[in-house]
């Protein structure tokens, strides 16, 4: 049920620490993964994980906010694996930049890497998949800041919110071609873009909300992205929200 033998993953932002984990939960179960992102060096060290172990990795410079480079991706991943089966949307960045203070400047870069760059993807991979004509998965990923927003953390949080319109929006357009689009919602796992503003006072703020009182570790992702991944696994799966969260969204007061 979770075999992806003879697919072909696409992982924007695979080169992350999020993404890595999840590229390599793909190849773990036998897809062949294509990882996308600007740091070669950081690519390429994913994929030599990934081979390392027995799977099958190649690695793609782009720049996630720009629809030319990603069709010119999309035409080497065919050239190299002829098809897409699932795509996995894992740009992000972040900032805690007060309210007053934030500038457009900073407004657009975090709404390029976290939003324009999941609508360009689905453009682009998720029209190659409506057009196969095979079905395929889109997994976005979101953020328990996407609903409700997190303090501190403004223009992330809107960001994500509209992951998710954008994930439910496209669920049902998809939908007749087998398409499936889903979102995950991680809750904390100590990534670059959150490292620097996870203070002290913070963590304690986290922990106090999350049930299981620990961070996530990035491994905890694998299964729900082979889930997500698998046709037979999920095929009547989309529009979904699945979290992963240690129970951040069953807690209020």
């Amino acid at each position: 049920m979770f075999n992806l033998d003879h697919t072909v993953s696409v992982v924007i932002g695979g080169n992350g620490v999020l993404g890595s984990a999840m590229a390599s939960a793909l190849a773990e179960a036998g897809s062949k993964v294509a990882i996308v992102g600007r740091d070669m060096e950081k690519a390429k060290a994913v994929c030599e994980e990934i081979e390392k172990n027995g799977g099958t990795a190649v690695s793609f410079q782009a720049d996630a906010t720009s629809k030319e480079q990603l069709e010119k991706v999309l035409a080497d991943v065919l050239a190299w694996g002829g098809r897409v089966d699932t795509l996995i949307n894992a740009s992000g960045t972040n900032s805690a930049t007060p309210f007053f203070e934030l500038e457009m400047e900073e407004w657009d870069r975090i709404m390029n890497v976290n939003l324009k760059s999941v609508v360009l993807a689905c453009q682009v991979f998720g029209k190659h998949m409506v057009d196969q004509g095979k079905g395929g998965s889109i997994i976005n990923i979101s953020s328990v800041s996407s609903d409700p927003p997190l303090s501190r953390v403004f223009t992330y949080s809107a960001s994500k919110a509209g992951v998710n319109s954008v994930t439910q929006f496209l669920a049902r357009e998809f939908a007749p071609s087998r398409v499936r689009v889903n979102a995950i919602i991680p809750g904390f796992f100590p990534a670059e873009q959150n490292k620097k503003i996870l203070s002290p006072e913070r963590i304690e703020s986290i922990m106090r909300h999350t049930p299981m009182d620990r961070f996530g570790t990035p491994d905890e992702l694998k299964g729900a992205v082979v889930y997500l991944a698998s046709e037979k696994a999920s095929s009547f799966v989309t529009g979904s929200f699945l979290r992963v969260d240690g129970g951040y969204g069953a807690i209020t007061i």
